[in-house]
């Protein structure tokens, strides 16, 4: 299937937010994206303090590749960024969210330059796009990360991405000690993770979101 078969249908609000139309969810904070995503991901996984050569990151639910364009800003070794999207942008959309980061403008515009390909480099960060179901591809998957981002949709609108089955699959594809960071404080979600064998606790959310969840692997 191709990308064009693939992709998402769109709204767009005010500030350049896009809203999936199948999930009724935006890609990031109506708050503030960027500051979202230094908050619950990098934040949430002690980033950049952990990062060394051949660290690897893995993320569900690349999006529009904020995530991967705020990593690709704070780190200076090379590391390894793996991301499993089930409905990928095409670029004239990644371009028109994008815009809303004109701060992020030449890192998002080398993202794209190397967004067909599904393999490239930004900056120091060596990047592999999984496109399809996480739940076929990830237990397929001979990689384990020493960070997740889960950055699925809502688990209310978009529960494929949070079971247990799924969360098993991520503990078993993370290093010993590593860490996965999370928005979503739901109490399915937090049992999911910590049945699968993480340490699971919460921290402060963002922007006046009570908490978020993050863990260490056991």
């Amino acid at each position: 299937m191709s990308v064009q078969d693939q992709r998402p249908d769109l709204n767009w609000r005010e500030g350049g937010i896009p809203v999936s139309q199948r999930f009724d969810d935006p890609y990031f904070s109506l708050n503030g994206g960027l500051a979202e995503t230094r908050h619950v991901f990098l934040a949430g996984n002690d980033l950049p303090a952990r990062l060394h050569p051949g660290f690897h990151v893995a993320e569900l639910g690349f999006g529009t590749g904020l995530n991967l364009l705020a990593l690709a800003e704070i780190t200076d070794q090379p590391i390894r960024f793996t991301s499993f999207e089930a409905y990928p942008m095409d670029l004239p959309q990644l371009e028109q969210a994008h815009a809303a980061f004109p701060e992020l403008a030449a890192l998002a515009a080398a993202l794209r330059a190397g967004y067909s390909a599904r393999r490239f480099r930004l900056g120091q960060v060596e990047v592999e796009l999984m496109i399809g179901d996480a739940r076929d591809l990830l237990p397929q998957w001979n990689g384990a990360a020493d960070a997740w981002f889960l950055d699925g949709f809502s688990p209310a609108k978009n529960p494929e991405l949070w079971g247990e089955a799924l969360m098993g699959e991520v503990c078993a594809h993370t290093t010993p000690g590593g860490t996965f960071a999370t928005y979503s404080a739901a109490g399915h979600v937090r049992r999911a993770l910590g049945a699968a064998g993480f340490a699971v606790t919460r921290a402060p959310g963002y922007a006046g979101k009570r908490h978020m969840s993050r863990g260490v692997r056991l």
